[in-house]
């Protein structure tokens, strides 16, 4: 295993650092238009919309985990984990429905937890440093 990172592997950090983060500010848009939903209803396109947006940058994070992890040695489970939560995403808006919400909240904190620990580890030890 190598034990740096090439210069397309510290764009990979930055994108996997980036994406992480942003999928992070994605959930707490969720967390926030699901409290305005009850109990009188309320935005519910805004959520929907929401949830897009957390495929589309969980998804862009698990690319970016997958490739640092093909090209530079990245952690095996840092690649599964983004990949995992990408699908996971999907889990959360087939549950999303009223009927559901049993799941769905559990499902939400589940996917708060993983992405809180993949942020955390895209900026720790897990992601090799630059090569000096």
């Amino acid at each position: 295993m190598p034990t740096s990172i090439t210069d397309t592997g510290l764009r990979l950090v930055q994108a996997l650092r980036i994406g992480a983060l942003l999928t992070l500010v994605s959930l707490a848009f969720q967390y926030v238009t699901a409290g305005q939903l009850f109990p009188h209803g309320g935005p519910e396109q805004l959520h929907s919309g929401g949830a897009i947006v957390l495929h589309l940058l969980s998804g862009l994070t698990a690319v970016a985990a997958v490739l640092l992890w093909r090209r530079d040695g990245a952690p095996t489970w840092l690649a599964v984990l983004a990949a995992l939560l990408f699908v996971l995403t999907f889990v959360q808006a087939s549950t999303g429905g009223r009927d559901t919400l049993w799941i769905h909240v559990p499902g939400a904190m589940v996917l708060t937890v993983g992405a809180v620990w993949l942020a955390v580890a895209s900026f720790g030890s897990a992601v090799r440093r630059p090569a000096s």
